[in-house]
């Protein structure tokens, strides 16, 4: 496992793409995030709320949202990422494509980020949950699946067209299958403590006293009953408009991580997660491209009694943070391991080294290709008209080390791109052709 690069109780400011790569691989215990959901509209603050000003768009384009330099990077070193994002885009639409794209390239840093023994757990709602799921998979393995989290809560209204729409869904996935699991909490009610032996029960006692008695031992299920934060809840509500509540985020906290432990949010909001981590005695790292996340961060951290200032410090006996203590900052983070952009799974099975210098997009491989073959496929040497039918493929396949370089670029029609996959080199694809009777004599 890797040394964390960055301090305890830091906020990053800015985008969280380039503050992912930047953290170092291996090295976080947790994450805990609430990302967009790609609901198809804007979210503002409250105008009266500590957090004026807190809005984001929740709109996604393939035209205006999607970086080519992802889709290159998918579709080179992660086709089965990709396969999922072109199944998205043709079944919903390019919103639902670019919404995936966006998420991919980020889930695919936090990935290399965790510890082999590391879990995510991943905050959504069916707006996208069905394709994020799949998604996941792709970049997490199904095999490290733990739970679909249903998240009940009661809120005012109700359906007069359909059955109102109740619950959100977390997805916990796990890094591997040796991974951190707190099945029992000894949590005593009353000051009395209560030990089973059993080691497959979890105990949230302080959660559920009222309804099962002080000392009746709850079995957590996937489903979690949680109040949305109340609208006179002064303390602990800030306005934000995709705020969630603490007790949420904290039973997350407890039973995929230790005391001690790195907690990281790549979509810290208004810090839930990082004040949830506190309270519990974790390592917190969050990052968000909010400007006022710093200021809602302290303002949340002072009222739940977290922090004081130096001058309320000197009056205190108790060993309260200094807000000084808290880091913010929108410096990348220098890595201080070997720089691996982790996924061996999903990656070439052989590593090998690419050639120093600037590295041509796909557009400008096909553009080049096309001027030195013109719009033919070289496997099977069938000329076309439209470049559209050609796709931009390996020589050597990326499974047996072959570089995303245009010295080892080719273009195929549809059917040699299939039937190549990545078993064949160019020369075997084109003799696999020739037994087959499809080659095109010239």
């Amino acid at each position: 496992m890797s040394e964390i690069n960055v301090e305890n109780r830091t906020l990053l400011h800015g985008d969280n793409l380039p503050f992912l790569r930047a953290i170092n691989s291996n090295s976080i215990h947790l994450i805990a995030t609430d990302p967009p959901f790609n609901k198809g509209r804007d979210f503002h603050a409250t105008p009266d709320s500590l957090a004026d000003g807190a809005s984001f768009q929740d709109r996604w384009s393939w035209d205006k949202d999607v970086h080519e330099e992802w889709v290159d990077q998918i579709t080179d070193d992660f086709p089965k990422v990709m396969n999922v994002i072109q199944g998205s885009r043709n079944s919903y639409g390019d919103d639902m494509g670019a919404f995936l794209c966006f998420m991919a390239v980020r889930l695919l840093e936090m990935r290399r980020v965790l510890r082999d023994d590391g879990s995510i757990y991943l905050h959504c709602d069916p707006t996208a949950s069905h394709y994020l799921k799949e998604l996941m998979d792709s970049i997490f393995g199904k095999k490290n699946f733990k739970n679909e989290i249903i998240w009940c809560y009661k809120t005012g209204g109700a359906g007069t067209k359909y059955f109102a729409k109740k619950h959100d869904t977390i997805f916990w996935y796990t890094k591997s299958k040796s991974y951190m699991f707190n099945c029992q909490k000894e949590k005593s009610y009353q000051g009395v403590g209560y030990s089973t032996g059993n080691k497959n029960v979890i105990l949230y006692l302080d959660d559920d006293a009222d309804k099962y008695g002080p000392h009746t031992l709850v079995n957590t299920k996937d489903w979690w009953e949680i109040p949305m934060i109340a609208t006179s809840d002064k303390l602990e509500r800030t306005g934000h408009p995709t705020q969630k509540p603490l007790k949420l985020y904290e039973r997350i906290i407890k039973a995929s991580s230790n005391q001690g432990d790195i907690v990281l949010d790549p979509f810290a909001g208004c810090a839930t997660t990082c004040v949830a981590a506190e309270r519990l005695g974790r390592y917190w790292i969050g990052i968000d491209i909010w400007k006022r996340s710093k200021q809602v961060a302290l303002d949340r951290m002072e009222k739940e009694g977290l922090i004081v200032s130096k001058k309320s410090q000197q009056k205190s006996s108790s060993p309260l943070l200094l807000a000084k203590e808290l880091h913010f900052t929108s410096e990348i983070p220098i890595r201080t391991d070997d720089g691996e952009e982790a996924l061996p799974f999903l990656k070439t099975k052989l590593k090998v080294d690419e050639p120093k210098g600037e590295r041509m997009s796909r557009k400008e491989m096909v553009e080049y290709l096309l001027d030195q073959y013109g719009c033919k496929c070289q496997g099977c040497g069938r000329q076309f008209y439209d470049p559209r039918y050609l796709e931009l493929d390996h020589n050597t396949p990326r499974s047996d080390g072959g570089l995303n370089h245009i010295s080892n670029r080719i273009l195929l029609c549809g059917p040699c791109n299939k039937l190549k996959s990545n078993t064949f080199t160019l020369s075997g694809l084109q003799l696999e052709n020739k037994k087959l009777g499809y080659i095109v004599k010239q």
